[in-house]
């Protein structure tokens, strides 16, 4: 297990504490369509970080090509119609580029800066001429507005219950997902980014923010910097 990440919970757990079992039950929400609208129809999609295909699988529906990464095989087992790619998402290199590279999940907040550094590297390398990385990010109340808990449509409930410092601008936070007929816990580092602070972050390797798809700010088109 990653240094700072557990989680607990029925099934296989990947390095960074995510249950393969819970996310293969979580429901997909406004993402695709968030992507879809941002994103030429048909574009050929390098998903970094794509666990079981939660939003593989809806963008691959509406007619996308997609690639998707994973550092874990048992995650990759659950994808269905995507090419698939083991490996970390930093130490990627598939001498290809990309309509769409996109980065989801909260990674680009991830704890670890030379992680961060080398997931947007990759992002920056993979990206077709013309073409646009697709980042998530925290909103500007995820560490603060805590504990927190919502209710899913589907029946399950999410809660975010801490958001403790460990040092170095970084929290643990915790996470706890309650079904009818088991639950998962995860906790995980990550680092808060202010607008500016991310924008640094997207400087840094070579890439700039040209909208920001969501009113909170969460969803993000860069491009590279010409």
């Amino acid at each position: 297990m990653r240094e700072g990440h557990k989680g607990t919970g029925p099934g296989a757990i990947t390095p960074d504490g995510c249950a393969v079992e819970l996310y293969s039950r979580l429901s997909v929400g406004s993402e695709p369509d968030i992507i879809e609208a941002a994103v030429p129809a048909g574009a050929h999609i390098l998903e970094l970080g794509s666990g079981v295909g939660r939003m593989t699988h809806p963008l691959l529906e509406r007619g996308f090509t997609v690639t998707a990464v994973d550092e874990s095989a048992e995650m990759l087992e659950r994808v269905r119609g995507a090419r698939t790619v083991r490996g970390t998402i930093e130490g990627l290199d598939l001498g290809e580029k990309f309509d769409v590279v996109m980065l989801a999940s909260f990674l680009v907040n991830t704890g670890d800066v030379k992680a961060r550094r080398g997931m947007l590297r990759t992002c920056a390398a993979h990206v077709a001429d013309g073409g646009c990385v697709l980042i998530q990010r925290e909103g500007a109340d995820y560490h603060s507005n805590v504990p927190r808990e919502r209710v899913d449509p589907s029946g399950y409930t999410v809660r975010i219950v801490s958001a403790e410092p460990v040092g170095d601008g970084v929290n643990s936070v915790r996470a706890e997902y309650e079904f009818p007929d088991a639950a998962w816990t995860q906790t995980f580092l990550s680092r808060p980014l202010t607008q500016e602070q991310f924008e640094a972050a997207l400087a840094e390797a070579g890439l700039e923010a040209t909208e920001y798809l969501t009113e909170d700010g969460v969803w993000v088109k860069a491009v590279p910097v010409a």
